[in-house]
């Protein structure tokens, strides 16, 4: 016969097996109670942005238990980078981890929920706007009204731009035929004479390689090493020290989920996914500049001369950029609000980017 201790201690031993086990592996059930698996596509076409996304991909099974999966697909595999929003509207892919700036076509005020010439310049910025000063409730209902939810931003970083000829000051941009990723960007670029042509980033080492067009900016160093960017240009253009970019300091992504898709998952399911995009988003930003340093050295070991602008160019650009700011941001009243909070915050005393006297004359139509 069984001692009742024993029995007390055997039943202790299990219970404490299964909470372990539930602690290790947390079982979150969508809202059917059934195994789910979301077709994913990222903007990524390769290199170590791509892996980082496959990567974090194959770690969602685990972590929910098997309870959701996601399938990971690279740019192009199913749709191309334009047509991402229309796939996930569409059904045709369940989330997607597009660049930001592509929304623009459907959403105006997108211009304003990614990195613009001379506007917050740190990730850390991004997130008190997105996090603390109301960005993600506004990007979230915009995304409603297109049948989609915006679950957050992903940090990516500085854009910058490969030449075939050398970039040293903002007069060397006249003439130049520019590939631009197009809205605000392309029209900044334009006003100080560049040709500026939008293309998808898989096009862009072709052009390069063609002479379609001299220039391109596109992502990071190490993105763009892979990519073969070396290969097709001899230069790279910067921002003064500490300023990698003037027109996209902070490249950002996000990660965007199909209204069908995202109702059907549990309450705990849609904050397990937020939490895991604030985790995406880290390893992504860091796995990329920690590349970025190891690429600098292979492009310098190309024969790849990095130049650099100015901070006089900075102010000029700032002169070429405010009124285009305030000309999207009077396009559509979202944008207007979303630019407020982001002036404001710029015209603090926490950044003070943005002086009194810049925007002297210029009104917002709130």
């Amino acid at each position: 016969m069984t001692h009742p201790s024993t029995t007390r201690r055997n039943a202790l031993r299990a219970l404490a097996g299964a909470s372990a086990a539930a602690l290790a592996a947390p079982h979150i059930a969508s809202a059917d109670g059934h195994a789910t698996t979301w077709k994913i596509q990222t903007s990524h076409t390769g290199g170590i942005g791509l892996q980082t996304f496959k990567d974090w991909c194959a770690t969602i099974e685990e972590k929910t238990g098997g309870e959701l999966a996601f399938q990971a697909f690279g740019a192009n595999d199913v749709v191309g980078d334009f047509q991402l929003y229309d796939a996930v509207k569409n059904g045709v892919l369940d989330a997607v981890n597009p660049f930001t700036i592509y929304a623009q076509g459907i959403i105006p005020a997108a211009t304003f929920l990614t990195s613009y010439p001379l506007g917050l310049r740190q990730p850390g910025e991004w997130d008190v706007f997105f996090y603390a000063l109301g960005g993600l409730d506004i990007a979230r209902e915009l995304y409603a009204a297109q049948d989609m939810h915006y679950v957050g931003p992903v940090h990516h970083g500085p854009n910058i731009i490969h030449s075939k000829v050398p970039i040293r000051s903002l007069d060397d941009f006249a003439g130049l035929k520019m590939r631009m990723p197009g809205g605000m960007v392309a029209e900044v670029f334009s006003e100080i004479g560049a040709e500026t042509t939008v293309l998808p980033g898989s096009e862009i080492f072709p052009a390069l390689e063609k002479g379609t067009i001299d220039a391109a900016d596109y992502v990071g160093p190490a993105v763009n090493y892979a990519l073969g960017f070396s290969q097709v240009t001899n230069y790279i253009s910067m921002g003064p020290p500490g300023f990698m970019s003037l027109y996209q300091p902070v490249d950002l992504m996000d990660i965007t989920v199909g209204k069908a898709a995202w109702e059907a998952l549990s309450p705990q399911m849609k904050q397990f996914v937020e939490m895991e995009t604030h985790v995406y988003s880290d390893m992504h930003h860091a796995a990329i500049q920690k590349a970025d340093q190891e690429a600098w050295v292979k492009f310098e070991e190309d024969g790849t001369e990095v130049t650099r602008l100015t901070q006089d160019d900075v102010e000029l650009m700032t002169e070429v950029a405010v009124p285009v700011w305030y000309k999207y941001a009077n396009r559509d009243k979202d944008a207007a609000r979303i630019f407020k909070i982001q002036l404001d915050y710029m015209m603090s005393g926490s950044l003070g980017y943005v002086r009194p006297e810049q925007i002297e004359g210029q009104e917002l139509n709130l």
